[in-house]
């Protein structure tokens, strides 16, 4: 049985020795609070579930945090982690690991759900949960159970099914710059991922056989964790590779960007001369006519929409895979990387008048 006493005015220790376990002490403010713990503690050793407590109350999630940074962080391909970093840290960092509990991450979502989408949300409360299983199963600093198991995620939002509307392909090869335009063109004809497409380097591309090998960002793999993905290259991405000059710098194809931050700008750039902008009239948004003038635009007051992103030329082009009634869905998927069916069709919109012809 437990034993508890007093250290000092306000102070109560409750102490818990079991043989087979480690002895378990802890000072507790009021008598209550420390016979509640022994009774925790006791239970799980009853129930041969304890797990020690020790580390994981000295250290703070800002501390968990700072060791995923430097250790984990790098070996990472996405740079969305650092964003769900920062958050968790600036809410939820002071707490020691053993304090965070289902309702403090529960509250911790609803507070979240008021300025960031729920995709950011359940996004950064998986990477919580990562964090608190990584620091238990190699750090030393293991929780009796996860409290994000508890936690309900919030619901995914819908799937983007945007595809290239009008003449807006058009638009963007007649106004963009060169080195613009061969990249617009190959993302079409390959169906790659914008940072596939900045990583590929010469010595990748077989012209004869008319391969391309996708290696992932800084060769790291690819997105599915594949070490490598062998692309076919149509003869129009053959053509395209052709008209690209080589650079000495790194043997990169699209040498002009570094990564997807500094594409960016490029790419608003080319939206705003090619006027990929709509208008809204009488309810419905408009793709803004080629003869509009920027006073014209001003003088609009309803607002405008800019929706394009360079990752709907991967929806275009995965969709455009399955139009030529050529591949089936695993040739189409081994093309695309896309790892599962599911995930396949959640990027291919299929057109209904197109599928209409085939049935006569």
């Amino acid at each position: 049985m437990a034993t508890i006493r007093k250290r000092g005015e306000l102070q109560w220790q409750a102490i818990v020795k079991r043989k087979g376990f480690p002895g378990q002490s802890k000072t507790w403010n009021t008598r209550k609070e420390a016979e509640a713990w022994a009774r925790q503690i006791e239970s799980e050793m009853d129930r041969g579930v304890f797990v020690s407590r020790v580390e994981s109350e000295r250290v703070t999630l800002a501390e968990i945090i700072e060791r995923y940074r430097e250790d984990e962080l790098p070996k990472k391909r996405g740079k969305g982690f650092g964003p769900a970093l920062n958050a968790l840290e600036s809410r939820l960092g002071k707490y020691s690991l053993a304090a965070l509990s289902s309702k403090l991450i529960t509250d911790y979502r609803k507070k979240r759900l008021v300025s960031v989408s729920a995709d950011t949300v359940r996004k950064e409360i998986n990477l919580l949960s990562k964090l608190i299983d990584l620091a238990g199963k190699e750090w030393g600093m293991p929780l009796p159970s996860n409290p994000c198991a508890m936690v309900s995620r919030p619901a995914a939002g819908k799937a983007r099914e945007r595809r290239l509307e009008g003449d807006e392909l058009e638009r963007l090869l007649a106004k963009c710059e060169p080195h613009m335009q061969a990249l617009i063109q190959f993302a079409i004809e390959t169906a790659a991922r914008l940072g596939e497409l900045l990583s590929v380097k010469w010595v990748d591309v077989d012209l004869k056989r008319r391969v391309m090998i996708v290696r992932g960002i800084d060769e790291r793999g690819t997105k599915n964790d594949d070490a490598f993905r062998a692309v076919p290259l149509s003869s129009a991405a053959i053509e395209v590779l052709k008209a690209i000059p080589r650079s000495i710098k790194d043997g990169r194809v699209f040498y002009q960007w570094k990564a997807a931050d500094s594409f960016n700008k490029s790419w608003t750039r080319a939206k705003t001369r090619a006027q990929i902008q709509y208008l809204k009239d009488e309810g419905k948004w408009h793709l803004i006519p080629m003869e509009y003038s920027q006073a014209d635009i001003d003088r609009h007051v309803d607002g405008f929409l800019s929706d394009m992103r360079f990752h709907d030329l991967r929806h275009e082009a995965t969709s455009r895979l399955f139009e030529k009634n050529v591949f089936d869905s695993m040739e189409v998927a081994s093309i695309t990387g896309h790892k599962t069916l599911q995930m396949l069709k959640r990027y291919t919109h299929l057109r209904a008048e197109d599928l209409a012809k085939k049935l006569g």
